[in-house]
């Protein structure tokens, strides 16, 4: 079996490559500090969604990454994502591919202890 980790930066936790796990909408991840990261094509939509232009919401709503090679969204100061409203995303459908990505395509340590998404096996999902 070849090993699969849950992001290159959580080499702690190797995720079973015969599962993958399907978000409860539970709203931990978006509870973790660290950056968002956000692509260039992902910022028109999230503004759209938002009744933004490019600009306001990239003044509004974004901050250099830690790496300074790109964009994050910016974090509340108890370190929630600034689009998590009532335990809601704002943005559920345009949000960022790290966001659809978790925890099958990046994680945390610990994620697995405060995380409600349910291991199914990937032969019965349709994310391949």
């Amino acid at each position: 079996m070849r090993e699969s980790y849950g992001s290159p930066g959580n080499r702690d936790v190797v995720l079973d490559p015969d599962v993958t796990y399907v978000c409860q909408r539970c709203t931990a991840c978006c509870k973790w500090p660290g950056d968002v990261r956000l692509e260039d094509d992902e910022i028109g939509p999230i503004a759209v969604h938002l009744g933004l232009s490019e600009n306001e919401f990239i003044d509004r709503y974004t901050r250099l990454r830690t790496n300074r090679q790109g964009l994050s969204l910016i974090e509340k100061e108890n370190h929630e994502c600034i689009m998590l409203e009532d335990n809601r995303c704002v943005i559920h459908e345009v949000k960022p591919e790290q966001c659809r990505g978790f925890p099958n395509k990046w994680n945390f340590p610990g994620w697995q202890q405060v995380c409600e998404a349910k291991a199914v096996p990937r032969k019965l999902t349709s994310d391949d």
